[in-house]
């Protein structure tokens, strides 16, 4: 399948969990991961219309990033080691990834104007999966207040890849939730307005709960 078909797919179904949601659809970012995908298959997505590209390894970014430059606005998706953080930041436009003290330290240390972050919370509590814990986020995020090169701009999630739908709307709505928490705390640096969740599998499920931006892989460039 072409990126412009799954493309329509996707816009399809974000427009039904919308209408299911009393949402605009203009509020969803469709953010294409393109980790496992080449140059040529992320053009196309660009070509379709795609303006926001998701690359979860440094290595793998400087390789898209050399090839496609500013044409569109980069998110960091993945785990961001320290040392890592010097090769991407001045060129990413969001961090997905924010879960550490030691890492906003190096982002501060590292970035030339302040970088929209996101803090990666482990909602599912799964032992495979990155994050604070929801009971963390909180004095974290207010732990950042010195840190002028961050910015809070939401909160990101990975549900429990299952097919029990309560599960994961469950975990999402748990985000949402704790969202609603930051926003009450009127932190200048932490507008946390937007919530990273939903893949795949289950973005429709992400929308209705709220998702602001939704990072799509294998239903959108996969195929090639």
């Amino acid at each position: 399948m072409s990126v412009q078909n799954n493309l329509a797919t996707i816009q399809e179904n974000i427009q039904k969990a919308c209408e299911k949601s009393n949402r605009n659809p203009e509020d969803v970012q469709i953010i294409a991961v393109t980790k496992y995908v080449t140059v040529d298959r992320a053009q196309e997505a660009i070509e379709a219309g795609v303006s926001h590209l998701g690359e979860n390894r440094a290595e793998g970014f400087q390789d898209k990033y050399t090839a496609i430059g500013d044409q569109v606005h980069w998110h960091f998706i993945g785990t961001l080691q320290s040392r890592k953080v010097k090769e991407i930041v001045h060129q990413v436009d969001f961090i997905h990834s924010l879960d550490r003290k030691s890492l906003a330290k190096e982002i501060n240390k590292r970035a030339e104007k302040p970088i929209s972050c996101f803090v990666q919370v482990n909602v599912s509590g799964e032992s495979s999966k990155h994050g604070l814990e929801p009971d963390e986020v909180s004095d974290f995020i207010q732990s950042l207040k010195d840190y002028p090169k961050i910015n809070i701009v939401g909160l990101m999630t990975m549900a429990p890849h299952t097919d029990e739908e309560e599960v994961i709307r469950n975990c999402f709505r748990s985000l949402r939730q704790l969202q609603l928490e930051i926003q009450q705390l009127s932190l200048d640096f932490a507008p946390c307005q937007y919530l990273s969740m939903g893949m795949s599998n289950d973005y429709q499920i992400a929308i209705e709960e709220g998702a602001t931006h939704i990072r799509i892989g294998s239903s959108l460039v996969g195929e090639e």
